[in-house]
């Protein structure tokens, strides 16, 4: 019976061991922006601070934003975001995910870079959709890599049910229109384990 234990124990334990983490995200370096556009003239950058992410040795990619970590250079637009757009009391975090199975992410040298199309699932604001992109990755310092957009990715909000936070941004800041397509890039540094 102690054999059958241990051996159980080993295999969990590789297992284990061979879907841990291979890269991991380095928040410090990495950004996940946005840009908003108001009365059909007014652009503005806004950003997240708070990012988790790794990729796995099988290919599996996630990456977390927290939402209560908008940065809009305003202080009472961070809160607005935060509580009429976001929600963050019920949806606190988007979630990211992806596959790189067949993509050969452990043999990109540092300064190579390949470029290919992904097919990712976004969750946020209680609503999965997938969403399809080109990405590119670089490799850099220490086998890291930098994943990237090649072109901003165009999320409509009315798809993940913020249309009615994005009225009532408009009417708390008196505000003619806000743009319900909202251009997204990142760049993302994510670091070999």
């Amino acid at each position: 019976m102690q054999k059958n234990q241990l051996f159980l124990l080993v295999i969990t334990l590789f297992l284990a061991f061979n879907v841990q983490a291979a890269w991991v995200l380095d928040d410090t370096v990495s950004t996940v922006s946005v840009v908003s556009i108001k009365k059909n003239t007014v652009g503005e950058v806004h950003y997240f601070k708070n990012l988790t992410g790794s990729i796995l040795d099988n290919g599996t990619a996630q990456l977390s934003i927290d939402l209560n970590s908008v940065e809009t250079n305003i202080a009472v637009r961070n809160e607005r975001m935060k509580s009429l757009l976001f929600e963050t009391t019920v949806f606190p975090v988007a979630l990211v995910s992806l596959n790189f199975v067949n993509k050969p992410l452990g043999n990109i040298a540092l300064g190579s870079r390949q470029v290919f199309p992904i097919e990712a699932t976004l969750s946020l604001h209680g609503v999965m959709k997938k969403i399809k992109t080109t990405i590119q990755i670089v490799g850099v310092m220490d086998n890291g890599l930098l994943v990237s957009t090649v072109q901003p990715i165009l999320l409509n909000t009315s798809d993940f049910g913020l249309a009615s936070g994005i009225q009532a941004l408009m009417e708390v800041a008196n505000l003619p229109s806000i743009s319900r397509v909202v251009p997204v890039s990142f760049d993302l540094i994510f670091k070999k384990q």
